[in-house]
């Protein structure tokens, strides 16, 4: 059965309604996973009925869809942010480390969600195309960053940026996967490494 969402007439209480919902859908995933969570419990944490949120969205998998949206919208402006920063290029990517890093093992704010659409996205295609169009929008954005005006790899072939960019996302991506393994993670002692290495890929390599 289709469920079309309702045409409403004031789009500013719109967005603050869906916004509501996404918050409640993903604190619900990360409680109980994408398949525990129910609709039922959406709308009791989201404190509005069940029916309500069908004039939002018109499935659990559109909320979800509408969250990784909403998380690369989040990243693009992000990145648009680094290059609208003066001053050293390499040095505002560098900075911005410590951000990441947390973002990446903080338990409280992505981790669980993120891990958790992984997960769906292994068993759902269409989620996993979401996913990896998110992904390639990043990639987009890091890429223009490095080979820009303001970039020092302006030389170098696209394959080697690309492997660069592959690197770096999987360093800071990979993190996840660490935090879940090693709770105990030293978030300093990563910071300390991942720095040097990071600078490393942002630097043309010296010719031998």
């Amino acid at each position: 059965m289709t469920v079309k969402t309702k045409k409403h007439a004031d789009p500013a209480l719109a967005e603050t309604r869906r916004n509501q919902v996404l918050c409640a859908a993903a604190e619900c995933f990360k409680r109980k996973g994408y398949h525990g969570a129910g609709m039922a419990e959406i709308s009791k944490t989201a404190g509005m009925s069940a029916g309500h949120i069908y004039n939002y969205f018109a499935s659990k998998e559109a909320i979800i869809e509408s969250i990784i949206q909403r998380d690369m919208e989040e990243m693009i402006s992000l990145f648009q942010e680094f290059g609208d920063k003066p001053g050293d290029l390499i040095a505002i990517l560098v900075d911005s480390l410590d951000e990441a890093v947390e973002r990446h093992t903080n338990a409280e704010k992505s981790k669980a969600l993120h891990l958790e659409m992984l997960s769906e996205a292994a068993r759902n295609d269409k989620i996993a195309s979401l996913l990896q169009q998110s992904d390639t929008h990043a990639r987009h954005e890091m890429r223009k960053l490095l080979v820009g005006s303001r970039g020092a790899l302006k030389k170098a072939t696209e394959r080697e940026v690309d492997a660069r960019i592959e690197v770096m996302f999987s360093m800071i991506g990979g993190l996840l996967l660490r935090r879940v393994l090693n709770p105990s993670l030293d978030k300093k002692g990563i910071l300390l490494a991942l720095r040097p290495a990071m600078k490393t890929l942002l630097l043309p390599f010296e010719e031998k």
